[in-house]
């Protein structure tokens, strides 16, 4: 039975993109479908916390989205500043960029590695057997078969829907109104989620010229498929600021509410969902496109094991269950700061303590690592401090010269750093070096930062998978365990290779 590619992902946004470059990386052929003729310019998501820069920094190409955006120490829950200046990592401000210019910069990325999207093609249909997936595109009756598929084609995913997984959470309680104009009397200062009597508001400028102008009213919840117009986001700032500071110009207006629903399961089959086609919120913190990449990263280098034969099928598993928790716990967060935004003297007291209680480090250090993402931590066992979390991105000496440990990840290869001189690791590893990189350097630092504000003694040797996440370290002053080294090699890049 024919095969026309490897991985066919449905959505051309943030995620899909993300997840067609970490295929392309390791080799497997991948084609882009999007049911639009083109790209909107429309921006939902309106920047980048640290883990999502942290991961491209793995991949070497932050710099083009450093240079596009604008660093700012932003970072919030329910309005209600956070402080990520102290975090350990190298990324401690949020990096202010709009999506339609994350998604040109991403699809430049694609282009580059060969990935091909395919516009006004939107998923009709599916089949799906042992071997693959037959997806139905449009009226037309085209077809495209891979041997898998992911719907990254958004909250209404027609790929969820064809696939049969459930959707279920919390119907939205309120409606937001957002729009991208211009303002011929803008106020001196931004003004982010101002809480008044009537609801709450947002002028942010993104660029210069123009702002975003974001309006809540709890007392409303739109119906479906209503369409939103200027006059109506005018007369709502109207209400809730008393002005309109001369709004003009829409380039885009939209709407949104606090639905928050996630996929039942993340795999059926040949069939995976990723970004907002396995979880949808209120965009609270700034967490969506986050979310969505980042499940992209935890994804690609597992499909790419599972494509090439590494790895059994059964490796595909282990992403339902560590990015649904992760995904889980953004709608309960989110459900939060929805409550904590409405308008009322009770709220306004909780919101007093809460204000108080973040002046705290660890309240804010709490709250900030969720945000951020900073503070995941994969459940790999108990072992080593760092196991499970991201690896710290710490300074290297090797025989040619400084590195640091996120350059290792360049490749999106699995990594085994030897920082003991011993070369037992590497030895090992001998069988898995086909598809794992063995790396013998020395830590600059002799300790090492774990989340969220401890400190280890740099490790003798750690496994680091292409997501950026220690699948198992070794304490220094202490011999690696062979035994539990293979053991890790094995669950997460398939047994070694047989020699000839």
């Amino acid at each position: 039975m024919r095969t026309d590619t490897d991985v066919l992902i449905a959505g051309a946004g943030p995620t899909g993109l993300m997840l067609a470059c970490e295929l392309r990386l390791a080799g497997v052929d991948v084609v882009v479908v999007d049911r639009l003729a083109a790209r909107t310019g429309e921006s939902r998501a309106g920047g980048m916390h640290a883990r999502t820069m942290e991961v491209l920094d793995q991949r070497g190409v932050l710099d083009r989205f450093l240079a596009a955006g604008e660093p700012r120490p932003i970072g919030h829950f329910s309005g209600l500043w956070l402080d990520f200046e102290q975090f350990e990592t190298r990324h401690t401000r949020s990096l202010m960029l709009l999506q339609s210019r994350i998604e040109r910069l991403l699809e430049e990325w694609a282009e580059e590695l060969g990935v091909r999207v395919r516009r006004s093609s939107e998923v009709t249909g599916i089949r799906q057997d042992d071997t693959g997936v037959e997806a139905e595109l449009g009226a037309a009756g085209a077809t495209l078969r891979a041997r898998y598929l992911v719907g990254c084609d958004g909250g209404r995913s027609a790929v969820r829907k064809l696939a049969g997984i459930g959707f279920p959470g919390t119907a939205a309680t309120v409606t937001a109104l957002l729009g991208d104009v211009e303002l011929a009397e803008p106020p001196a200062e931004p003004l982010f989620m101002q809480r008044r009597p009537a609801g709450d508001f947002s002028v942010i400028a993104f660029e210069p010229g123009w702002y975003r102008v974001i309006t809540t009213e709890h007392g409303r919840v739109a119906g479906t498929g209503e369409q939103v117009t200027f006059d109506e986001l005018r007369a709502s700032l109207l209400r809730i600021a008393g002005t309109d500071f001369g709004m003009r110009s829409p380039r885009w207006i939209s709407r949104f509410g606090d639905a928050a629903r996630q996929a039942e399961r993340y795999r059926e089959g040949r069939v995976l969902l990723a970004g907002d086609a396995a979880h949808i919120h209120f965009p609270a913190g700034g967490q969506g496109l986050n979310l969505g990449v980042q499940d992209a990263v935890n994804l690609g280098w597992k499909l790419a094991f599972v494509v090439h034969g590494h790895a059994p099928d059964t490796l595909l598993d282990s992403y339902h269950a560590e990015r649904h928790p992760v995904a889980e716990r953004v709608l309960h967060n989110t459900r939060a700061q929805s409550a904590l935004s409405r308008p009322g003297p009770q709220t306004d007291a909780l919101r007093d303590v809460l204000r108080s209680l973040i002046r705290y480090d660890d309240v804010n250090r709490h709250l900030g690592g969720m945000i951020t993402a900073l503070d995941i931590r994969y459940d790999m066992g108990d072992g080593h401090p760092l196991t499970g979390r991201r690896v710290p991105d710490a300074d290297l000496e090797t025989a040619d010269g400084r590195t640091r440990v996120h350059a290792l990840l360049h490749a999106a290869r699995p990594v085994l750093l030897d920082l003991g001189g011993g070369g037992e690791p590497g030895a090992v590893a001998e069988g898995w070096t086909d598809r794992v990189d063995v790396v013998r350097a020395r830590p600059v630092a002799d300790h090492w930062p774990v989340w969220p504000d401890d400190e280890v003694p740099a490790p003798a040797a750690l496994l680091v998978r292409p997501d950026g996440h220690v699948a198992w370290a070794a304490s220094t002053g202490t011999a690696p365990d062979p035994a539990a080294l293979r053991t890790a090699l094995t669950t997460w890049f398939g047994p070694a290779a047989v020699k000839a």
